[in-house]
């Protein structure tokens, strides 16, 4: 730190106090009398100010510069405007000491020998209060909050914005020590404050800013996270040092210079913060710096000292003739002014000069004067070192700092040999006082530079070797080497240029050069040197030869690239210049000095500040690809350039088929697309290939160079590829250019990938057209199908040869899926494929036209049928299936179905479609039987399923009676249907059918028509049965009322049996036949009534054909009307009534059989012959005409007047009133639902 006189003047008269306008453009001096305002920039006298009528002993600034305030031995204060002008004036009871304005509020406090008062713009009146003693000095806190009374009994008093008293200090000295001179440290947070202040009066808002706005005084207590506080243990000196630790609490710190001659520092409680300081002489005026960093004293001793804010003396500021009464600061400023007893004023400018020190990515310098900070210069870590004493001299090296004291010499070293720690510990303590110009600090070494010698000294200040020069040295720096053995580069003002070793008394001569070097530089292999000299030339040199290799002008410092030999930059004038080889300089702005360069990174000193510029080396790189230097420029772009500038690189790198160099830049960049290019080529190389136009060709048409690429494929004889890599752009007119006039096939393939571009374009419409040209048919008709354009497909289809069978095949298969069945009919006929015809008719269910293609071509029989029959059957036409399942040979298939539909009938309830399904299922399996190998098997199943049939058929009757609220049926026909399901079910009960609701029914009829009998028996039955809970009243009621009627049946109820004309039970153990003949009964299958039919059978012998035609003949009979025989012999005819003639009878078994005697165990069929068969009428005789392999059955009328319907289908029997209103009612056979309309049988 130097202190340089700008300006001097003298009154003649003692100044006692001065003031600075905040803005710092003028200066009030308090000079006798009189107030003398001065221009600060030269020191003019701009106006005298008389108003006072005694001395002036204080002045002080409002912080707005709005107004000023001067106190006088004349008891008075006056306030004066910032125009000069006096506009308010007090008294006090004695002389004015001192004044203070209220940084926030504006309140002036002024203080006289026993009191003090506050005055407020906005109060008329001043409050004033008494003091126990006389008050030297005041001073507010930055907030505005407190004032601090400095009295001359020693006592500090700390009062409110009202004045009371809030703390008191009691000095030591007491009235030995009377307080001359206090002052609150600043905060920087108030000056930012107050210039961005405008017109804020309201003290709330301004104490809320306070409180959340952060000084910068505190921020610069507060290290980087990243870093570390490295102290050097000094325990005399501990104590004595002010702390930063808390500096949290030390926001506002009351600095105290007492008659006492010592310097103290009090916390706002009132707490001291460390000890007092001793000065030696008596202080006068103490005063902070704007920011707060340092302190000025003046007094006694006849000078202003400069302090640190821990109040540590860092130096004189000017000497002068007599005391120093006053010393100020200018605002914002390093400039000071200093007023004395003998009326000299005097303006000083404060010049700190930089301490600092370099190692590659390692600065060390000096921060508030006595501190050391280190900084990484990559990852941005700082650690402060407090050393409490004026920081001199810094050097540093690899894991070394030696820190220059005024008394003694720290070195430091690292904690590890991490490249990022950043924890230093002392490893030794040179006590000695040195007077040098430069420092160097080696592994084990010291140097000490002053003027022409160097000196080398060990750790513990042994001095080992020492280097006269011829001239001054300008420049030293270690150049590296092993511990003890470094290599030190040294330029002297003479321009010679030495290299020492710190082992060798011998120092070796460079080279030497006209001119007077300023900074220096070897590069990383140590062959080139870069030297600036004192006309800011940068001249570089080769060492071995010290042939001057270039120079380049305004430069002020160099540093050449620690990573590559041949790149250099220097700054100067403004700019940054790097230098790679002999190319042309690169330039870029930058402010500063260039100390260092390390790959990308240049680190620049500006003012006090050292950075870290990433620079990307992107100019020296293209300089080096505009010669074709690609692995130069690769290794220039590994010290930092942009992905641009390597893609760039690569790119060139690539076209000049350096594929090593482009491999690696497009691995920086990540392009894989390149990557597996360059990876293709050097398989291919590898296979043998070495045309490199094919290997260029490849590289431009991935760079886009399409033409190009074209043109070197052409010249190296691949047409082929040129051609492909157009037509995969979709640049068909460039490929027909291309082309011209060549080979129709590759004129067809381009057209072919035309189309295909437009298809993926969706321009499907052109893209058929071009197909079509191209003669694929096949894609052409796949877009117009995708689209439904079937006028389009029918003209296609037309056109289409019959010979091209797969498009044409196609075209049917579109006009199917577009529901144009016409057209695919049309299709398949001109490709003459019947079997997709049939298929196509079955598939739309064009059934007439399939039978009529069926009818001329019988192969396709079951292509059509089957199909024709599941859907019959799956629109529940199953008659019309079943036939259909016949004519397509699948009775399988019928017989599967039928039986699924049954079951699920039966599940359901359906008992009516049960016994439908049922008979269906026995006449189908009838003509199964056919087949001889199934027709025992499928007569058997035959005669089950009929059984089934009638079972259902009947009980379909007793579900709706027992389930449905409403009786469809006569209670005759209930009853019969019950017991002939009684006398069906001895064996097994069919799935479905219920002997409760069968017996219920019956018991039920059998009541209510007279058969108590069975009726009681029925009601015994149902009790061993598990009946439901909705009959099981109605049951035990039946069970008990039947027990009054009589135990007998109804005579007109009993069956009789047509055959043997015996009387049968109601309940008949044999079943449903007859307990005398064993003739099986013959029911109606509508009222179950037994009709009056008895079964017969023919002689053996007699054919079914021959049968009929016997029957049919119907030959005369003899009347027998009253059972009258006539008799004729020779001459008479005679009349007998012949009782027996019908029954004795040998020609007729139906009359023969009638007896009893026929009855017994066995049955015994009745067997007709023919002559029998001849009588019989045609109208009496019913025949069921079953299929083949089962015989026909004939059944004979015995009373032929009540007339029998047979179903000419199903067989069954009605009587014919029944069946004709069955008929009329559902317009079918109420069993087989042959419908009547019907023709077939």
């Amino acid at each position: 730190m130097r202190a340089v006189l700008t300006w001097r003047d003298k009154a003649e008269l003692c100044i006692y106090d001065l003031a600075f306008k905040p803005d710092g453009t003028q200066l009030i001096l308090a000079a006798g009398n009189r107030l003398l305002v001065y221009d600060t920039s030269d020191g003019t006298l701009l106006q005298p100010l008389k108003g006072h009528k005694d001395t002036v002993y204080c002045v002080a600034y409002a912080k707005d510069g709005k107004r000023f305030a001067s106190g006088s031995a004349d008891k008075s204060v006056i306030i004066w405007t910032s125009k000069l002008e006096g506009i308010l004036k007090y008294t006090h009871n004695d002389s004015i000491q001192c004044v203070s304005y209220n940084p926030v509020t504006h309140q002036l406090a002024s203080c006289s020998s026993s009191d003090f008062g506050l005055w407020s713009p906005e109060q008329k009146s001043v409050s004033k209060h008494k003091s126990s003693s006389k008050i030297t000095c005041c001073s507010w806190t930055n907030d505005g909050q407190y004032l601090a009374l400095g009295m001359f009994n020693g006592i500090i008093s700390i009062r409110n914005k009202n004045g009371e008293e809030k703390v008191k200090i009691e000095r030591p000295g007491g009235s030995l020590s009377p307080i001359w001179s206090i002052c609150w440290s600043p905060s920087s947070r108030w000056e930012s404050f107050w210039m961005n202040r405008e017109n804020e009066d309201a003290e709330e808002v301004i104490v809320n800013r306070y409180f959340q706005e952060i000084p910068s005084t505190l921020k610069s207590a507060v290290y980087s996270s990243q870093g570390s506080e490295a102290e050097e243990e000094e325990p005399e000196e501990e104590d004595d040092s002010p702390r930063d630790d808390n500096s949290e609490e030390h926001n506002d710190i009351l600095a105290v210079a007492d008659w006492g001659q010592k310097l103290s520092f009090y916390q706002l409680s009132g707490k001291q913060i460390g000890k007092d300081r001793s000065l030696n002489f008596d202080p006068c005026c103490l005063s902070y710096f704007t920011k707060g960093e340092y302190i000025l004293l003046g007094g006694s001793d006849k000078q202003v000292s400069l302090f640190t804010k821990d109040g540590v003396r860092l130096g004189t500021v000017g000497e002068q003739n007599s005391w120093v009464w006053t010393c100020k600061v200018k605002p914002d400023s390093n400039y000071v002014v200093v007023g004395c007893q003998d009326g000299t004023i005097s303006f000083y400018q404060l010049i700190f000069s930089t301490v600092h020190g370099l190692y590659k990515d390692r600065y060390a310098y000096r921060d508030s004067m006595t501190d050391v900070i280190v900084q990484h210069l990559i990852t941005e870590q700082k650690v402060r070192i407090k050393c409490k004493e004026l920081v001199k001299k810094i050097a540093i090296y690899k894991n070394r700092l030696a820190i220059q004291l005024p008394e003694k010499i720290l070195i430091y070293e690292l904690y590890s040999d991490d490249s990022s720690d950043m924890h230093y510990r002392v490893k030794e303590k040179i006590v000695k006082k040195f007077e040098c110009n430069l420092l160097v600090v080696c592994a084990d070494h010291i140097i000490l530079c002053q003027e022409k010698r160097l000196q080398c000294l060990s750790f513990s200040g042994v001095k080992e070797r020492e280097w006269q020069m011829e001239s001054l040295i300008r420049y030293i720096k270690v150049i590296g080497g092993p511990p003890g053995r470094e290599g030190l580069l040294v330029g002297l003002k003479n321009g010679q240029i030495l290299k020492i070793f710190v082992d060798n008394l011998f120092a070796i001569v460079l080279l030497k050069q006209a001119t007077a070097v300023r900074c220096l530089d070897m590069s990383a292999s140590r062959n080139k040197l870069a030297v600036v000299d004192e006309n800011d030339t940068c001249l570089v040199y080769d060492i071995h030869t010290k042939e001057l290799l270039f120079q380049e002008p305004n430069a002020n410092s160099v540093a050449w690239n620690t990573q590559c030999e041949d790149m250099l930059c220097f700054s100067g004038g403004g700019y940054l210049n790097i230098k790679a080889s002999t190319f042309p300089v690169h330039q870029q702005k930058l402010q500063g000095f260039v100390v260092g360069y390390n790959g990308s990174k240049i680190f620049c000193l500006h003012v006090f500040s050292m950075s870290a510029v990433e620079v990307p080396q992107s100019a020296p790189m293209y300089q080096y690809l505009d010669r074709k230097m690609f692995k130069e420029a690769y290794q220039i772009a590994c010290l930092g350039v942009t992905d641009t500038d390597w893609h760039e690189l690569a790119m060139e790198a690539l076209e000049g088929l350096e594929f090593e160099t482009a491999k690696k830049a497009f691995t920086r960049v990540q392009d894989l697309r390149y990557l597996e290019l360059i990876n293709s080529i050097e398989e291919r190389k590898k296979r043998g290939e070495t045309n490199n136009d094919l290997f260029l060709a490849d590289v431009f048409s991935y760079q886009g160079k399409f033409h190009e690429a074209a043109k070197l494929y052409k010249r190296s004889g691949h047409e082929n590829l040129a051609l492909d890599m157009y037509t995969d752009l979709r640049m068909f007119e460039y490929a027909k250019d291309f082309l011209g006039s060549g080979d129709p096939k590759e004129t067809k393939m381009l057209i072919t990938k035309q189309a295909d571009w437009a298809r993926n374009i969706n321009e499907p419409k052109a893209a058929v057209e071009m197909y079509i040209s191209a003669g694929e048919h096949v894609k052409a008709i796949e877009i117009t199908g995708d689209h439904g354009w079937v006028d389009m497909l029918i003209d296609i289809a037309r056109k289409l040869d019959k010979a091209e069978r797969e498009p044409l095949l196609m075209c049917a298969y579109y006009f199917k899926k577009l529901d144009n069945p016409g057209y695919a009919a049309e299709t398949y006929l001109k490709i003459g494929d019947l079997k997709s015809l049939v298929q196509l008719h079955v598939e739309t269910q064009r059934w007439d036209e399939a039978f009529a293609l069926g009818e001329k071509h019988p192969e396709f029989k079951d292509d059509i049928y089957v199909p024709y029959a599941q859907w019959l059957a799956e629109n529940d036409r199953f008659e019309e299936a079943q036939k259909a399942f016949h004519k397509a040979g699948r009775q399988r298939e019928a017989v599967r179905v039928l039986e699924q539909l049954t079951h699920n009938a039966v599940v359901e309830s359906r008992f009516n479609d049960a016994a439908y399904y049922y008979w269906m299922l026995s006449m189908q399996c009838l003509d199964i039987a056919q087949d001889p190998a199934q027709k025992d098997m499928m007569l058997d199943k035959f005669r089950h399923f009929q059984h089934l049939a009638e079972l259902y058929h009947g009980y379909h009757a007793i579900q709706r009676y027992t389930e449905e609220p409403f009786s469809f049926h006569l209670p005759e026909t209930l009853f019969n249907i019950s017991r002939f399901l009684l006398h069906s079910l001895t064996k097994d009960t069919p799935l479905g059918i219920s002997k409760v609701n069968t017996l219920f029914t019956l018991a039920k009829q059998s009541k209510a028509l007279g058969a108590y009998k069975l009726a009681r028996h029925a009601y015994d039955k149902l009790q061993g049965l598990q009946i439901p809970a909705r009959f099981q009243k109605s049951i035990e009621l039946g069970s008990l009322t039947i027990r009054s009627k009589p135990f007998h049946d109804s005579e007109e109820l009993v069956p009789l049996c047509y055959r043997c004309s015996t009387n049968n039970p109601l309940l008949n153990n044999l079943g449903n036949v007859c307990i005398n003949c064993r003739q099986p009964f013959v029911f109606s299958a509508s009222s179950y009534e037994v009709l009056h039919l008895v079964e017969f059978y023919l002689e053996e012998g007699i054919t079914d054909e021959e049968a009929v035609s016997l029957i049919d003949l119907e030959a005369p009979r003899h009347k027998r009307e009253n059972k009258w025989q006539e008799i004729t012999n020779n001459n008479s005819q005679t009349l007998r009534l012949d009782e027996t003639m019908d029954s004795m009878g040998d020609d007729d078994p139906f009359t023969a059989k009638l007896s009893f005697e026929q009855g017994g165990s066995e049955f015994v069929p009745v067997v007709v012959s023919r002559s029998v068969l001849r009588s019989m009428s045609r109208r009496d005789v019913l025949i069921k005409r079953w299929p083949p392999p089962l015989q026909w059955q004939y059944f004979r009328s015995l009373l032929p007047d009540a007339s029998i319907t047979m179903c000419p289908s199903c067989f069954q029997m009605f009587h014919s009133e029944d069946y004709e209103l069955l008929v009329l009612q559902h317009t079918c056979c109420p069993y087989c639902r042959r419908r009547i309309d019907d023709p077939s049988p």
